[in-house]
């Protein structure tokens, strides 16, 4: 008996959620679905900084953690998940739709040269990408070695990047 009037109370609110999503088009509180070879596309630029932010913060967690699984414990079959999860999360198809113009001003990191030098900014996710390979290939062969280096050079690649269009 409790059970049906909970749910009578409860499905007309779930109802309505699922309807306004579907009619809205709306995936989540901050992106809209795109194609799966595209990234998430943004109408306000604070749902970009927002989004873009935590993705960034959890790239730095993947690597962090990669950088345990190969160098400490020279584990490559239990980083092999994260590395497939990094090489998504870090691509350009993946990120650059958050960089929407109009995004770099209050509470966002980013400079508004990004948008001045987008085919330089673009190369440097094409950059980032390589340097994602490079540590998987690394990674695959079990050279630990060669995946130390590559993790260097990745974060190398991000700091130089971050460097010129972050504040």
């Amino acid at each position: 008996m409790l059970r049906k009037s909970l749910m009578a109370v409860l499905a007309p609110g779930m109802a309505l959620g699922l309807a306004l999503g579907l009619a809205l088009g709306v995936a989540g509180p901050l992106q809209a679905e795109t194609p799966a070879d595209e990234g998430p596309l943004f109408e306000d630029p604070r749902h970009a900084v927002t989004w873009r932010r935590e993705e960034l913060k959890g790239i730095e967690r993947l690597v962090r953690q990669l950088r345990f699984d190969l160098v400490n414990n020279r584990d490559a079959q239990g980083a092999a998940p994260r590395l497939e999860e990094l090489a998504e999360l870090a691509s350009g198809a993946h990120l650059l739709p958050a960089f929407i113009e109009g995004s770099h001003g209050r509470g966002s990191e980013a400079r508004a040269r990004i948008w001045e030098e987008w085919e330089e900014f673009e190369a440097g996710f094409a950059a980032l990408e390589e340097r994602v390979s490079a540590l998987r290939d690394a990674a695959e062969a079990e050279d630990y070695r060669l995946a130390t280096r590559e993790l260097s050079d990745l974060s190398l690649t991000c700091r130089s990047c971050h460097r010129r269009y972050r504040y």
